[in-house]
């Protein structure tokens, strides 16, 4: 029989159960203090959330995170590095274009404006801006200087592929969903806009948004 106050009945609590907070923890283990429970915890390979104040915990196991070294379950986010600082920077490191903050925020689903300046501030980071755009960087010249080219690179791709993918049809649709629902983001409207004949896809709409100035738009309360 496995004791209650075991690294094993941990292990098997997390088996079990995936995402577990202190207070599950502590109860496996025969209702353990804070700090035994954290003893008990650290003889594991374990993650905390970068989210919900770093509240849960994971067992750590590399295969179910995706390429970007992230897990989820539901509104639980983790990552290899545990922190949101540290991944932040991370991605951004490892970014071939740098990062923008809405590249990051919709990736980790969670707010990183002040875990930005934050690493700014420390010099784990730079920044620069490229037109109305800031891109996050690695703090080496060298790397930097690469991740700005490539950057440059995709912002003229992109800008030559919406004038070629922006028609007068996907402006109406794109105006008509925002009449109706005003304070709709980009993404929002294009899952409003699924099914539509021909398909309107991301590019077309952020063409849309950057033509008519629709985020900033949004941001004083709607169309």
């Amino acid at each position: 029989m496995i004791p209650k106050r075991s690294v094993e009945t941990l292990r098997n609590l997390f088996v079990s159960e995936s995402v577990v907070d202190l207070p599950r923890i502590r109860s496996a283990l025969d209702d353990a203090s804070a700090m035994t429970a954290y003893r008990y915890l650290k003889q594991l390979p374990y993650r905390r959330s970068y989210n919900n104040n770093g509240r849960y915990y994971c067992l750590y196991e590399p295969e179910r995170h995706d390429r970007f070294g992230l897990w989820s379950v539901d509104n639980i986010h983790f990552s290899v590095d545990s922190s949101l600082g540290h991944t932040v920077q991370r991605l951004v490191n490892e970014a071939q274009t740098g990062a923008t903050h809405r590249e990051l925020q919709d990736r980790l689903r969670v707010r990183v404006h002040n875990t930005l300046l934050t690493l700014l501030r420390q010099g784990e980071i730079e920044r620069e801006r490229l037109g109305a755009l800031y891109v996050y960087l690695h703090r080496d010249a060298d790397v930097r200087h690469k991740q700005m080219q490539r950057r440059q690179t995709l912002i003229s791709v992109q800008d030559a592929q919406r004038q070629v993918l922006l028609t007068d049809a996907a402006i109406i649709a794109v105006l008509l969903t925002l009449l109706h629902h005003p304070e709709a983001k980009a993404a929002d409207v294009v899952r409003y806009l699924q099914g539509h004949s021909p398909p309107i896809p991301m590019v077309q709409v952020d063409a849309v948004f950057a033509r008519y100035d629709l985020a900033s738009i949004g941001k004083k309360g709607g169309a």
